[in-house]
């Protein structure tokens, strides 16, 4: 299987990349590798509605064609690593290619995009920097695919 991140926003150079590029790196030698990142920006000053329905065009754009689609959202389904785990392995079982994740800008993700996802994914109730929830992702997926080949990172 493939992973596909489309995330508002650019991490700049720093601790925050490299932590996200070590995981996303690690991904690249299991079961949901590699895990490729696309970014977008609406790059022109619009109210908060309009940029919220434009972030959403960019992303639904960002995930190729009949890519799983799970959304990261505070109003998501809060799931454990196991049951993270069984669903991508579920998915990689029906023989689907290519899981996509959305991650939104500073004001979430639209509506339309999350009623459009087939999962709806919370990391909690808290509130999570956008660019943070990158790398919280991309260990969730490594250590998901650690689960799916009984790698003895996780020790739950």
């Amino acid at each position: 299987m493939r992973s596909v991140l489309a995330a508002v926003g650019r991490l700049k150079p720093g601790p925050m990349r490299d932590l996200y590029a070590d995981y996303a790196g690690r991904l690249g030698r299991g079961p949901l590798g590699p895990l490729e990142l696309r970014e977008v920006e609406a790059r022109r000053p619009l109210p908060s509605s309009e940029r919220m329905l434009r972030e959403a065009e960019l992303l639904r754009a960002a995930l190729p064609e009949g890519a799983v689609r799970v959304a990261l959202d505070e109003r998501g389904r809060s799931l454990d690593s196991d049951a993270f785990a069984q669903h991508l392995g579920g998915w990689i079982e029906d023989g689907r290619r290519v899981v996509g994740f959305w991650i939104g800008g500073a004001d979430g993700l639209h509506a339309d995009l999350r009623a459009e996802a087939d999962l709806l994914l919370s990391f909690g109730s808290m509130t999570w920097p956008h660019l943070l929830v990158r790398i919280l992702l991309a260990e969730q997926l490594y250590r998901a695919g650690t689960i799916l080949t009984g790698h003895p990172y996780h020790r739950a």
